[in-house]
Parts: C-alpha cells; sequence; structure tokens
C-alpha cells in the first residue's frame, strides 16, 4: 500500500498540486489551497509545533503518517516532513489508502 501512497504523492507533485515544507505549506493554506496536510512521524518537534498551529487557525484536514526520508523521496523532495495536497481528489485517494493500510 505504501507503494500506491508514494505513487499518488509524485502524481500530485507532476500535477501541481503538493507543495512541501513548513513554510511553503503555510503559505499556501493561507491561500486557502490546501485540502490535506500530511505530517511525518519524524517531524522535529519545533516543526510540528509551528505547522500544527496553521492547521488549527486554518482547519485543514491532515493526518500524520510514514517518515520524512521516504515520502520527500517519493515527492521528488529532500528533507522535507510535512507536505500539502492542493486537490479534492488527491486528497480523498490518499487517505483512503492511509486508512486501508491502517485497519
Amino acid at each position: 500500500m505504501k507503494n500506491k501512497i508514494t505513487s499518488y504523492l509524485g502524481f500530485a507533485r507532476k500535477s501541481g498540486n503538493l507543495v512541501a515544507g513548513v513554510n511553503t505549506c503555510t503559505f499556501a493554506m493561507n491561500k486557502g489551497k490546501v485540502k490535506l496536510m500530511i505530517v511525518t512521524e519524524d517531524i522535529s518537534e519545533n516543526g510540528e509545533k509551528k505547522i500544527m498551529k496553521e492547521i488549527r487557525k486554518h482547519d485543514v484536514r491532515y493526518v500524520k503518517y510514514g517518515n520524512s526520508e521516504e515520502l520527500s523521496h517519493a515527492a521528488g523532495y529532500t528533507g522535507r516532513s510535512v507536505f500539502g495536497v492542493c486537490d479534492d481528489n488527491f486528497a480523498k485517494v490518499i487517505l483512503n489508502e492511509i486508512d486501508r493500510e491502517t485497519v
């Protein structure tokens, strides 16, 4: 299942519907673009505080999933711990796959 999730992240990136990094995701949330936030399980404490504050402020749906190395590589980034999905369809599909994996 992880392969599907990482594939969807790659597709979202290629289609311009994925942002990554705390500052970039915060900027996108301020514009109302982010439909789903993916926060990695190995994010730093400071980064988590910062992004969770913004997630609550903008009432964005989020999920804690995966590790930063794996997801960053899949999305074509390096060293990112936060990913914002900017398309409703990608957000739904990724959430469904994560739910399927955790059951």
